[in-house]
């Protein structure tokens, strides 16, 4: 018979979730994890590891189409789809066999099902696994992580049906191009669609509800990313007011209302994406102390809920959503379970990524936050077009943004737009956890030729120093 008693159970397989039990693992600590459809989680089975693989299609796609500005030509490029999809899946069917591999590495074992609080058994917390509705086990631990992660939110009247309007699943393995794709929401997971589709050569609209795309990332690098995206034939709507769509045989016909302007517009697939909702249903919270503040669970900077011994990370306990998050406040509760002296998180240190084209990449406060927290600013800016690498490149399309404390020189946050900025943005985030002001960041040196030379030229320009632009 399995062993049902534990250090830490761990609720979810998540890239929080099977993080924390390896660390755990490591830590001496007797740990498990519960998982109910597939380890690895939304993240590697549905989310940023197959839409990488589908993005990086996509900008192969572009690039065969403009081969004659270096200098080769090729006629009649085309794609096959369905062995696009098949990559996709195949990597991250690739990953997930990879973190079983892991766990088994480390003797955690996965109990396959649903888990759910359920109570105390004597000093120790009692978790229900069931299966389809049917008990599976019963596990004890003196703490359990909650890792269950989140799903998309559905807007009534947009529900996905699986064929004319998709949720992220869908969007991931489709059957066939569509000529005419309407995006709602802007977001990094809208945007990273529109972008995957729109270079894969289809008809893109994206609809946003508020006044500008991408709500999260600074204002000026949204503005800049909206000018590429519409210079490639991307067409956006923002203040979109998006009435109920009619769907007709292999279309779907929707009202929208933006800049003043009512059109009633036509298009093969609607995704909708527009935000996600914890997964708080069902683990068993009812009766605990635990607190729920709009489908996510708060904790604080150790990711402890008020409820003794039950901690939450990832998607469930709160932005940012991001899988990296999510790890590293896996392996931040575990150390805090087993007492070591470990610095509480700091979200503003969380860098965010979409890797669009061109992609999108941050860390901190953007320069509206900084200045509404009352701090008095110098904002450095430096473009790709002055950089040598990008323009060898072929990619002379991008901005670097760096904003700084005015009178201590602290880095407050730094914003990128461009080729690979999904990479170049750690830099700046082990600046800012170094507590890095501008005169080290000045006094690097930074090779040449390299697109990274734009982060220096950005922070040099903060203090009027730029020397390339």
């Amino acid at each position: 018979m399995a062993d049902t008693e534990f250090d830490v159970i761990v609720i979810g397989g998540g890239p929080g979730g099977y993080v924390a039990a390896i660390r755990a693992a490591q830590l001496k600590l007797k740990a498990c994890v519960v998982e109910s459809t597939h380890l690895g989680g939304i993240c590697l089975n549905w989310g940023c590891i197959p839409t990488k693989a589908l993005l990086r299609s996509s900008e192969i796609n572009h690039l065969l189409h403009n081969l004659g500005e270096f200098g080769f030509s090729a006629d009649n490029i085309t794609f096959d789809l369905d062995r696009v999809v098949k990559r996709s899946r195949s990597v991250a069917k690739q990953l997930a066999s990879g973190v079983g591999h892991l766990l088994r590495k480390n003797k955690v074992p996965v109990f396959d099902g649903r888990g759910a609080l359920a109570g105390m058994a004597g000093d120790k917390r009692r978790v229900e696994v069931t299966k389809d509705g049917k008990p599976v086990v019963s596990l004890t631990g003196k703490h359990v992580i909650l890792a269950t992660g989140a799903r998309a939110r559905v807007l009534p009247g947009l529900e996905p049906d699986g064929k004319l309007i998709w949720s992220y699943r869908e969007a991931m393995v489709p059957t066939a191009m569509p000529k005419r794709l309407l995006v709602i929401g802007s977001g990094a997971i809208g945007i990273e669609f529109a972008s995957f589709y729109r270079n894969m050569g289809a008809e893109v609209t994206v609809a946003e509800v508020v006044d500008r795309i991408l709500p999260v990332e600074d204002e000026e690098i949204a503005a800049f990313a909206r000018k590429q995206f519409e210079k490639q034939g991307m067409r956006i709507l923002t203040g979109a007011k998006i009435g109920t769509p009619e769907k007709l045989t292999d279309s779907v016909r929707i009202a929208i209302e933006a800049g003043g302007k009512s059109e009633t517009l036509e298009f093969d697939r609607i995704i909708s994406a527009v935000g996600i909702v914890g997964n708080v249903e069902g683990i068993g919270l009812e009766g605990t102390k635990v607190e729920v503040d709009r489908t996510h669970v708060k904790i604080d900077h150790y990711c402890q809920t008020a409820e003794p011994g039950v901690y939450a990370i990832g998607d469930i306990a709160g932005a940012p959503w991001l899988a990296h998050k999510a790890s590293h406040e896996g392996v931040l509760c575990v150390e805090h379970i087993a007492g070591l002296d470990v610095h509480p998180i700091d979200w503003t240190n969380i860098p965010g990524g979409t890797y669009c084209r061109p992609q999108i990449a941050s860390v901190g406060w953007t320069e509206a936050k900084a200045k509404a927290e009352g701090r008095e600013v110098r904002v450095g800016r430096f473009p790709f077009i002055g950089n040598g690498k990008a323009i060898a490149m072929g990619e002379p399309e991008g901005m670097v943004k760096t904003v700084f404390d005015a009178k201590t020189g602290e880095l407050l946050g730094a914003h990128m737009v461009g080729a690979e900025v999904t990479e170049l943005i750690q830099g700046y985030v082990i600046a800012r956890t170094l507590e890095t002001t501008e005169q080290e960041l000045m006094n690097s040196v930074f090779p040449h030729p390299t697109v990274s030379e734009t982060m220096h030229e950005a922070v040099l320009d903060a203090w009027g120093r730029a020397i390339h632009f």
